[in-house]
């Protein structure tokens, strides 16, 4: 469930926001439209993956311990207002619930993965991007970095989660924020976010640099450069 008329998830009706202001004009000029046909659900389960129960913890090395009074997020770059969140701030923002699958490139899935937090559109909305922002690079407290062209970043049901199955997110699994991106391999949604980048230019991340593919579409298998 996605929240694009701006109601809470608590289900109260907020007043018309500059968020919605913002996503009626996306609508009118088809923005981050990308044409591709929805997979239907005997394609659910991307090729050369298993199902798993539980969730398996893949990380560098190092779980940065984040108390809410340490963690902040900037997001830069290519746009017209910059940003930097408290906690505090962060957790004022409206807020979405998603129902996704993860699909990892060491060969797990996990269906059904109910997330909390902050949808991606509504960061856009509110920080503007310029026209000549194509590409995302994530930053996370653990020296991590990802990158994803804006259009996978503006997905309708990516999303800032804090949450997962009703519960703040662990430290393993990347809270006190992370970003989820359903329709990629999960190492293109980094754990621990600081700084969300927008930039004119792909740059290559930490895994991109060391052989991942660029993008990380499950259903294409493009787990490695060259694939």
């Amino acid at each position: 469930m996605t929240e694009d008329d701006d109601t809470p998830v608590s289900g109260v009706h907020a007043p018309p926001t500059k968020l919605t202001t913002t996503k009626q004009r996306w609508a009118q000029e088809h923005k981050f439209l990308t044409g591709r046909i929805a997979r239907p659900e005997a394609e659910r389960l991307p090729p050369s993956q298993h199902l798993v129960k539980d969730w398996p913890v893949l990380d560098l090395g190092i779980q940065p311990h984040l108390p809410p009074f340490r963690w902040s997020l900037d997001v830069d770059g290519l746009v017209d207002k910059p940003m930097h969140w408290t906690w505090d701030a962060f957790s004022a923002l409206p807020q979405t619930r998603e129902v996704t699958d993860i699909h990892c490139v060491t060969t797990w899935s996990r269906y059904d993965n109910r997330w909390d937090g902050v949808s991606t559109r509504d960061l856009l909305a509110i920080v503007e991007p310029r026209e000549d922002a194509h590409f995302v690079v994530l930053h996370s407290f653990d020296g991590y970095t990802t990158n994803l062209p804006l259009m996978d970043f503006a997905a309708p049901d990516a999303i800032l989660a804090h949450s997962w199955e009703g519960a703040p997110l662990t430290r393993e699994h990347g809270g006190p924020l992370r970003l989820v991106v359903p329709h990629l391999y999960f190492w293109k949604s980094a754990k621990w976010l600081k700084r969300i980048q927008f930039v004119a230019s792909d740059e290559l991340g930490f895994w991109e640099v060391r052989g991942y593919h660029e993008r990380g579409d499950p259903w294409k298998e493009e787990r490695y450069s060259g694939d």
